[in-house]
């Protein structure tokens, strides 16, 4: 291929490449409904070796009719398109046109009359420009709305220099599905198939007939008659866990594909999805903390089962009973972590995957509890003491530290407003002592300080001067 002329700057559209090396059969089109709307560009290798002989006939003439097949049932399909794009069928070979590809039907609905047509007039002529050709194929599609696919048909490898391995990797870096059929027909050489082996899955067809079975699974992955159910198993192995969020990525790229929220069906088991079989995914479960499962392939055109183990179980914190324990905050962390999970109030509850935890409890001063263990369906409660509420009063405007006294030694809790008069805190029970100085006042000898002790669920008044 010519690197210069090919090289240039493409915006790539979702495509999903199925690569055919001559010979496709037809079963079953009208059966397969598509879950959303489809267009299927398919690329036909009109080079020269096409002539060659094939069973029963010319290889481009066996391929033509069963694609001709293949068109009149796709055609009855709702929400799907069709468009034709040929190589190697404008100039002849010698000598070697590296150029040679054109877009010969594009897409419009009821256009199936018309792709058969155009290839009972073309003829085998020249190259093979694989690379170039799927290259191009990004500018067919005329929208992202849809999903996008490359059915290339051809008998052979690259003639042009180019390397389509690279191509994939182009495409799959702007996100493009690629998850190609590569299907061998004859006995090729080892050393080709092996070239397929970085854009797709080799299959080795020998006979016409031995295409059907291949083109069942092109079918269904096509049309999208895939589904799945998510399994988020509990420590018994039962897929009971449930109501969470959940992102599957495309593995190759790493841009999302879908977010759901996990839901049992009416049945009470994981309701069905239709995700795409084309796309290895990364799916992860947002469960706290998180889990995730990687290199998920779905068998197309059957149900299939992901299971990730997700037991879990509920975090209740409660500061007394009274009215002064709302709104202290929590934060939760993996035992022996400094990442912070979440942030959760005491009125609240939080599911969280069994396990331990440390939690660091943000009322004044602060409260830290160790190794709370998490089991399955079961609610563990933390307890603590229920603040008191104390009201400062200061005669004058300066700095006030509030200090916890414990065993002798005392711990710093806040400073209160070096501009009001008037505050009011939430204080655990204990012994405190508040430091002053006015605001004034520059020498340290001024400073005073006011004892005072704090009971549960209690309110007093401190005034300092």
């Amino acid at each position: 291929m010519n690197r210069n002329k090919a090289g240039g700057r493409i915006e790539f559209r979702i495509c999903i490449f199925i690569l055919v090396l001559v010979g496709l059969s037809v079963a079953a089109y009208s059966q397969i409904a598509p879950a959303q709307n489809t267009r299927i560009l398919i690329i036909f290798d009109c080079s020269n070796s096409m002539y060659g002989l094939w069973e029963s006939d010319s290889k481009y003439e066996i391929a033509r009719r069963l694609v001709s097949k293949m068109v009149d049932s796709l055609e009855r399909q709702n929400n799907v398109q069709l468009a034709l794009r040929c190589y190697g069928h404008q100039k002849k070979y010698p000598p070697q046109d590296c150029d040679d590809t054109k877009l010969e039907v594009p897409f419009s609905k009821g256009n199936a009359w018309l792709i058969k047509s155009k290839l009972e007039k073309l003829k085998p002529n020249g190259t093979t420009p694989i690379a170039m050709t799927l290259e191009a194929c990004a500018a067919d599609f005329p929208d992202k709305n849809a999903r996008n696919v490359v059915l290339l048909i051809t008998d052979g490898k690259e003639e042009c220099g180019g390397d389509p391995c690279a191509i994939s990797a182009a495409l799959q870096s702007k996100g493009i599905t690629l998850r190609p059929f590569i299907v061998g027909v004859g006995q090729l050489d080892p050393a080709i198939k092996e070239s397929f082996n970085c854009i797709g899955n080799y299959y080795d067809a020998s006979t016409e007939s031995s295409f059907n079975q291949v083109l069942n699974i092109i079918v269904t992955q096509v049309l999208n008659a895939t589904t799945a159910q998510v399994n988020l198993l509990d420590k018994n192995g039962k897929p009971s866990e449930t109501d969470v969020a959940m992102t599957f990525y495309d593995q190759t790229s790493g841009k999302q594909k879908y977010n759901y929220i996990h839901t049992m069906n009416n049945r009470g088991v994981p309701d069905t999805l239709r995700p795409d079989p084309a796309t290895t995914y990364h799916l992860v479960v947002h469960t706290l903390p998180k889990v995730e499962k990687k290199d998920i392939k779905l068998t197309p055109g059957k149900h299939n089962t992901i299971a990730l183990d997700a037991p879990q179980g509920l975090l209740k914190v409660q500061a007394g009973n009274g009215s002064f324990h709302r709104d202290i905050k929590c934060i939760i962390r993996q035992a022996k972590s400094t990442q912070t999970l979440d942030v959760m109030e005491t009125r609240e509850q939080r599911k969280l995957i069994t396990g331990k935890y440390d939690l660091e409890i943000l009322t004044l001063p602060r409260t830290y509890v160790s190794g709370v263990e998490i089991s399955q369906s079961h609610t563990t409660t933390v307890s603590i003491d229920e603040p008191g509420m104390v009201n400062f009063q200061l005669s004058t405007p300066g700095i006030t530290s509030i200090l916890k006294e414990d065993k002798g030694m005392t711990e710093w809790v806040c400073n209160l407003s070096d501009n009001q008069l008037q505050e009011t805190v939430k204080l655990q029970p204990g012994s405190y002592k508040a430091v002053f100085r006015a605001k004034g006042v520059k020498e340290t000898l001024f400073s005073s300080q006011t004892a005072f002790q704090v009971q549960a669920g209690t309110s007093q008044k401190v005034i300092i001067r």
